[in-house]
């Protein structure tokens, strides 16, 4: 029983008890990652030397801008032994022609067209070869096509952006010599991350591909940022009797870093309408939750179950019936002052 000044004073505020439809949330802890498919380093098979740094850390680049200038030994040899291949193959085939002129008017002999043929055919597999050296080397079909015009063989390569990104990691200095374990930079695209969770054996049921989730971190804690999931492991971890489940998150905000921690809030079906209360109402009370019921003037303390929780309110599965009130406001010290109560009538000082 409360007096008239004691609710003033305790400012009690109460709701009822209702029916709306609730979607439950399973929260689990996280941590953003880049994805592999929209990361890429940048490293040379041979050895080279640094000739041109074209961009910076933290640049933005587009897919097929150049990032590096290379010299290297191997290049200026793969140039020349294509350009060789080239002029070998033109006359190898001038002189097949000619052959096949003099055989066509009885002048030479068969022996001498079919030896110019195969000499034709070998031209032919030295281009193709030297041609796939290029490649291998990281030559396009642009650039073959100019070196084949322009009979260049300076030994240098131009190295291109493989994605489009942000540059992460820079590690190629001006001048320095690299072989192929040296990663020159990172490039990485962040528009767009994972975040990966671990939930427990019992609660992989509740998951299934392309369920909206809510992403949030520390450094923004009134900020939610959308998802859905994209991936769910197909293996149980043995020690922790856990499993993998991925968010995919738009980040064009550029907000989320890798690395970061996060809570996901990963949205379950919607339910037919239940039983709720503001979860306000609800305390945490020696293990069990309770409310108080206000009834005929008087307030009680009821033991509750509640289940899934959806903006601000709380599923009733026990406890509650429809329209009763509940105390949302001065229901803290509605229990401090029911405990006082209980030591004062068992004389305990």
């Amino acid at each position: 029983m409360l007096s008239e000044n004691e609710k003033k004073a305790l400012e009690i505020q109460t709701a009822k008890v209702s029916l709306r439809s609730l979607r439950t949330r399973h929260t689990a802890m996280g941590k953003v990652l880049a994805p592999q498919t929209r990361t890429a380093i940048v490293s040379y098979p041979f050895s080279a030397r640094i000739a041109a740094v074209h961009v910076q850390i933290g640049e933005w680049v587009e897919k097929g801008q150049v990032l590096l200038t290379l010299q290297s030994e191997e290049v200026g040899l793969a140039k020349t032994e294509f350009y060789k291949a080239v002029a070998d193959l033109e006359l190898a085939r001038t002189n097949c022609e000619r052959e096949k002129r003099l055989f066509d008017r009885g002048v030479s002999a068969q022996k001498n067209l079919l030896a110019a043929q195969a000499a034709l055919k070998v031209a032919e597999a030295n281009l193709n070869a030297a041609e796939k050296k290029l490649h291998v080397l990281g030559f396009t079909e642009e650039e073959i096509k100019l070196i084949q015009d322009s009979h260049q063989t300076n030994p240098v390569i131009r190295i291109f952006a493989p994605i489009d990104g942000k540059v992460i990691q820079h590690n190629a200095i001006l001048g320095a010599m690299i072989d192929q374990s040296t990663e020159l930079m990172t490039l990485m695209d962040p528009s767009m991350l994972w975040v990966d969770a671990e939930v427990y054996e019992r609660d992989i049921a509740k998951f299934k591909i392309g369920q909206s989730v809510e992403v949030s971190v520390p450094a923004y804690p009134n900020e939610k940022f959308p998802g859905k999931i994209s991936y769910i492991s197909d293996t149980l971890n043995d020690e922790t009797r856990t499993i993998t489940v991925r968010t995919e998150v738009n980040n064009r905000s550029i907000k989320l870093k890798p690395g970061m921690f996060a809570d996901i809030n990963i949205l379950l079906n919607y339910h037919d309408k239940v039983l709720v209360v503001p979860c306000d109402a609800i305390l945490d009370d020696e293990g069990v939750q309770v409310v108080f019921v206000k009834a005929d003037g008087q307030f009680g303390r009821r033991i509750v179950e509640v289940g899934g929780r959806d903006n601000g309110f709380c599923e009733i599965r026990m406890g509650l019936e429809k329209d009763e009130e509940v105390v949302t406001v001065g229901n803290f010290q509605m229990k401090s002052k029911l405990y006082d109560e209980i030591l004062t009538e068992s004389h305990v000082h």
